[in-house]
């Protein structure tokens, strides 16, 4: 069975930075595309950012666009999301959500993903 956790939300002043981690378990991460995505109050869920199986490959939404950053620790199997700068704008449940198959590409589309975690909250204040 699949399980994906999220950790590292929460609360900070308008300009600073959060890391977002994911882990999974239950396959071998390393060989997943994985996605982050967020969902404010009222509002759909949203794609943030994305990388390829192998990490060559990574695609941002314009809004966090050179601001935030996703990478991979594949000795950790983990997967990271550095968001500087941040803005009370990006207030929201922020999601890891991986592939459905192994050796995928980088996709905003959130139907490419079968597995998701619980997510973590991350509230900027103005």
């Amino acid at each position: 069975q699949v399980h994906v956790v999220e950790s590292g939300g929460g609360l900070v002043q308008a300009g600073g930075s959060l890391r977002l981690s994911c882990a999974a378990s239950g396959l071998t991460f390393n060989t997943y595309a994985m996605g982050w995505f967020r969902q404010a109050p009222g509002k759909e869920r949203e794609f943030v950012a994305t990388i390829s199986w192998s990490g060559g490959t990574t695609y941002y939404a314009d809004y966090v666009k050179g601001r935030f950053t996703i990478s991979r620790d594949n000795a950790k199997n983990t997967r990271y999301l550095q968001m500087n700068s941040l803005k009370p704008e990006d207030t929201a449940v922020y999601y890891c959500a991986v592939d459905s198959q192994r050796f995928g590409t980088a996709n905003p589309n959130p139907r490419q993903y079968d597995y998701w975690g619980q997510g973590t909250q991350v509230t900027v204040s103005s």
